[in-house]
């Protein structure tokens, strides 16, 4: 009976809720550089949100990157291959603007600490204003991955440290080879 009346519940609110039967499309930017298993448990559980994740990975962010653009994009590939929701394309313009052209109504932003709060609201605040209706969730990775951050795992594998457990085994050989030369 509880289950019954769910499904009539749910098939109501769509009826009447045009807007709800449309995919829904969440943007999860970045540079990941490299991806760590924070960024993908972000994108595990935002794929069970939504309709379509787009793992977007940033061409231009101001940093010196340890991997091109083309590069991140197959290590992401690779690390996500197992979720048929998930798509990954480069951008180079504003996201809003790389939004707009991907339909998507959704802007994930992953959260470790509370000292990340500050920057991801004014990021959230600027992005309401350049595109209304764009909204902004936050996620915070599971507990056992809250302390991962790519910088840390790029300096302990400069230093050729163990960084198995921090990413997908693909970008540990990735970034192992990349050390080598």
């Amino acid at each position: 009976m509880v289950n019954s009346y769910r499904i009539a519940w749910y098939n109501a609110v769509h009826l009447l809720l045009p807007g709800l039967n449309s995919m829904t499309v969440a943007i999860y930017p970045g540079t990941f550089d490299p991806i760590t298993y924070g960024h993908m448990d972000i994108v595990k559980r935002a794929a069970g949100l939504f309709d379509q994740v787009i793992v977007a990975v940033a061409a231009y962010s101001g940093k010196q990157t340890l991997f091109s653009v083309p590069e991140r994009v197959t290590l992401i590939q690779q690390a996500l291959a197992g979720l048929s929701q998930v798509t990954v394309l480069a951008f180079d313009n504003l996201l809003v603007d790389f939004a707009k052209v991907q339909q998507a109504s959704i802007i994930i932003r992953g959260l470790r600490a509370v000292s990340d709060l500050d920057y991801e609201f004014q990021l959230a605040r600027m992005n309401q204003q350049l595109a209304d209706g764009l909204e902004t969730l936050f996620l915070m990775p599971a507990e056992q991955y809250a302390y991962l951050s790519s910088t840390l795992i790029r300096e302990v594998a400069r230093l050729h440290g163990d960084i198995d457990a921090f990413v997908h085994p693909a970008v540990a050989s990735a970034m192992r080879t990349k050390f080598k030369e």
